[in-house]
């Protein structure tokens, strides 16, 4: 089992959205913002700052000395697949999950400045995040598109010639008429103008984890916002035959 293999399923299903918090200067307090690189500052009962920095450093390995063919980028949805659903639709692939649990567009922007790009030279990026600029930081769905975006600079910038698959954020919380459904849905349309399907390729697979009426079964979310393998299978199933259409020259 290669350290990759480690990483991703000892922490797979752990997550929680969690709040965050940034350190700022005492006398001039600053809100947290999506769009500064954030190194995790934080212990919660779900991960330790510990814990966080030992993924990422498992991640600077894996960037240093494997090959990967398609790297998954983003938060706990992103770490959290399931583990035979990896291995038969993305491990064949030379995929590595890059996904770790809390994290907003700030903490991923650290990550990939501290390590995260190595001497990797993927061929596509599978970017799924934003779900805690809006839960966690309490972002309006302007500010967490600014997150998005730098991110999406940012690969561009660490790998100019790599394909972008750019999921839109999953909905989340049951009921339908949430402010934070509305929230996600606005989030989606600013980000989906980043899609050229040239290099960047903007899909939203969110209304297939949906019930008829726009509620979300526990079945596919058991806490509304983590898919079940049921729910990761769905996703497996709309998003598999986009990468490998992606991946073709």
């Amino acid at each position: 089992m290669t350290l990759h293999h480690k990483k991703l399923f000892s922490v797979f299903a752990s997550f929680g959205i969690g709040l965050f918090c940034q350190s700022t200067l005492a006398l001039s307090p600053l809100p947290p913002s999506g769009i500064v690189p954030t190194k995790r500052a934080v212990d919660y009962e779900w991960m330790s700052i510990k814990a966080w920095e030992k993924q990422h450093a498992d991640d600077t390995v894996i960037a240093e000395f494997e090959q990967v063919d398609v790297l998954f980028v983003g938060d706990s949805i992103t770490a959290g697949w399931d583990w035979q659903i990896w291995q038969t639709n993305f491990a064949p692939l030379k995929a590595a999950n890059f996904g770790i649990g809390g994290d907003n567009t700030g903490n991923v922007l650290w990550r990939l400045q501290h390590g995260a790009v190595g001497n990797l030279q993927p061929k596509l990026i599978v970017l799924l995040i934003g779900v805690n600029n809006i839960g966690g930081l309490q972002e309006s769905p302007e500010q967490a598109g600014d997150g998005v975006t730098r991110v999406v600079q940012q690969l561009q910038l660490a790998w100019p010639n790599s394909k972008i698959l750019l999921n839109a954020v999953f909905p989340f919380e049951q009921d339908p008429k949430s402010p934070n459904r509305d929230k996600v849905k606005q989030l989606n349309k600013i980000i989906g103008k980043l899609g050229n399907n040239k290099t960047i390729f903007f899909k939203d697979y969110g209304p297939l984890l949906l019930e008829k009426d726009g509620s979300i079964s526990p079945e596919i979310m058991k806490d509304f916002l983590h898919p079940t393998p049921k729910g990761y299978q769905v996703w497996a199933n709309a998003m598999t035959p986009d990468i490998t259409a992606l991946l073709k020259p």
